[in-house]
């Protein structure tokens, strides 16, 4: 049957699906009403794989009160190859589990889902599904943070090739600068298997990292800021910092994005009220639950994360 709800209304984790037995945890929910706690869940944490823990550990830090629910859809993964249509039902079908878990807000922490499915579930589903919940990206706060770094206008961004073809940063750049600044994309198919098979700091990683920076760099010498737009490439960033070119501006999106969450719950205080704050984070996987446990223990740099499998 499989585990069915991890978090009920009031924070219990669900540990056996079958009578649905919860475990109480420490959640703050003083002078709510039983009709209010069943609007309060978890915050929602989306990858289509392991990149998204990157995220994920920067929101925890600094925003260390709240409950996360972390959902990788590693058995579809990666979805960098596949249609803007496969990504989007993908993605909503994620969307809507996390929902139905509780989650009141959902991060997309995934570059190909924020380009490809975040704008029409924010306008086409939302309003259908349910109006007062809320689903953000990474890109948008990744391109408003570049802007306040670039000295001269020139912004390079480093993908997945899926990532840079769908030019869903240039898109962006352009419509929030205008022509102020100018975009260069270099797709690097071998920098996430490199961390997959856990290569980030070996010789090989040296090789790719910087012939893809020198790809880069060679398409415009004046890049002053370097976009890391994929949610794995943190894990590279000692060897990226190797190569990148001196006065260079690498943008991690981890700690942007937990600013921006952060940013974003304090404009809206209704939607703070219904995320829990028990300090909890539970981890689910469409693919093999042990091997997401050990994938998720060394992106994470922790020696036990436990994972449950789940069906979309």
């Amino acid at each position: 049957m499989g585990i069915r709800r991890f978090f009920n209304a009031a924070g219990y984790f669900a540990t056996d699906s079958q009578d649905f037995e919860y475990m109480k945890k420490d959640v703050k929910v003083t002078g709510s009403t039983v009709s209010d706690l069943r609007q309060m869940g978890p915050i929602g944490v989306f990858d289509s794989g392991y990149g998204g823990l990157t995220i994920l550990r920067e929101i925890r830090r600094k925003l260390p009160e709240y409950d996360y629910l972390y959902l990788g859809d590693n058995a579809r993964a990666p979805y960098g190859t596949r249609s803007f249509d496969i990504v989007y039902r993908f993605t909503l079908e994620a969307v809507r589990y996390l929902f139905s878990q509780g989650c009141r807000l959902v991060i997309l922490a995934c570059n190909t889902a924020s380009a490809k499915a975040l704008r029409t579930i924010q306008q086409n589903d939302l309003p259908k599904i349910d109006p007062e919940r809320r689903v953000l990206g990474v890109i948008r706060p990744t391109v408003e943070k570049v802007g306040e770094l670039t000295r001269n206008g020139n912004i390079g961004i480093l993908g997945t090739p899926g990532t840079v073809q769908s030019e869903s940063y240039n898109i962006e750049i352009e419509k929030m600068y205008g022509g102020r600044l100018h975009t260069y994309g270099h797709g690097c198919p071998m920098w996430v298997p490199l961390v997959e098979n856990r290569e980030a700091d070996g010789d090989g990683a040296d090789f790719f990292v910087r012939k893809d920076i020198d790809a880069l760099m060679a398409m415009n010498p004046d890049i002053d800021t370097v976009i890391l737009g994929c949610t794995h490439y943190p894990l590279l960033l000692r060897k990226i910092r190797k190569y990148i070119p001196e006065g260079v501006n690498v943008v991690e999106q981890g700690s942007i994005i937990a600013d921006s969450l952060a940013d974003h719950l304090r404009r809206h205080p209704e939607m703070e009220a219904r995320c829990t704050k028990g300090g909890g984070c539970h981890y689910l996987t469409t693919e093999n639950a042990l091997k997401f446990s050990s994938m998720a223990s060394y992106f994470l740099e922790s020696d036990s994360i436990e994972a449950f499998h789940i069906t979309l």
